[in-house]
């Protein structure tokens, strides 16, 4: 379905990461991938994952330390000319600012969460225009919790919001362009960034009980729907968010 479509995928932490899910079924259904790991000691988990894949590219990317951005869109322009779609899958809060109420958050925590999980986005949309062929794709990762009050999701429903409000900005800029952009909203999974959550294991339990399948989603599903988004057959939708989270988000 993906025979000789090359994307990028940001946010591979550990095999348990959406990202990974996602990157997996893309190179199982033929696209050729490249990965980014944050730092060397994030390389010793995710190089592995690489080489499980046989992924192109693997690169650096920490997207608060100037100029790796750049870095690996350079790098992609010089080994690969183009693109056909760019997965973002990462996200951050400071523990103190996720946990405590959105009223007593701090502006630095603020802005971080807002760089890391939102504005990053954007910046990889900027470097992506000129290298994404006709009918390409840029996908991020939400949450329900942009839409609605979710319990202990705290400071990241307002920062999810904006994410999903910029897929929408950026469909409408992109759109000319012939590339597509979405978010894919997963129900809650075990992942590690996950886990910062306060009382994970509280909204775990409610996602299986309230969901219409009483079940989760697994990261394989996640990645056979970011395939089906990136395929030709989506080419007429974008500006959506898509929901993987076995009905949870119909529920009142």
């Amino acid at each position: 379905m993906l025979k000789g479509k090359r994307g990028l995928v940001v946010g591979v932490a550990n095999g348990d990461s959406i990202a990974f899910g996602c990157a997996a079924k893309l190179r199982a259904f033929g696209a050729d991938i490249a990965l980014t790991y944050l730092n060397d000691k994030a390389k010793t988990y995710v190089e592995p994952l690489a080489r499980q894949i046989d992924a192109g590219l693997l690169l650096p990317l920490d997207v608060m330390q100037p100029g790796q951005m750049e870095a690996v869109f350079d790098r992609i322009r010089e080994e690969w000319g183009s693109l056909d779609f760019v997965i973002h899958s990462i996200a951050f809060a400071p523990r103190a600012d996720l946990h405590g109420r959105i009223t007593d958050c701090s502006q630095a925590g603020f802005l971080q969460a807002m760089q890391v999980s939102c504005h990053s986005f954007i910046e990889m949309a900027h470097h992506a225009e000129k290298l994404l062929n006709p009918g390409g794709a840029l996908i991020t990762m939400s949450y329900h919790g942009a839409d609605k009050v979710v319990d202990h999701y705290n400071l990241m429903g307002p920062v999810k919001a904006a994410l999903e409000s910029s897929v929408r900005y950026l469909a409408n800029e992109l759109g000319e362009r012939d590339i597509r952009v979405f978010a894919v909203s997963p129900g809650p999974l075990r992942t590690r960034a996950a886990s910062g959550i306060d009382h994970f294991d509280e909204l775990i339990d409610k996602a299986v009980t309230r969901s219409p399948g009483r079940r989760l989603v697994d990261i394989a599903e996640v990645g056979r729907v970011v395939a089906f988004l990136v395929s030709g057959a989506t080419s007429g939708m974008t500006g959506d968010v898509i929901y993987v989270d076995a009905g949870l988000h119909i529920m009142a």
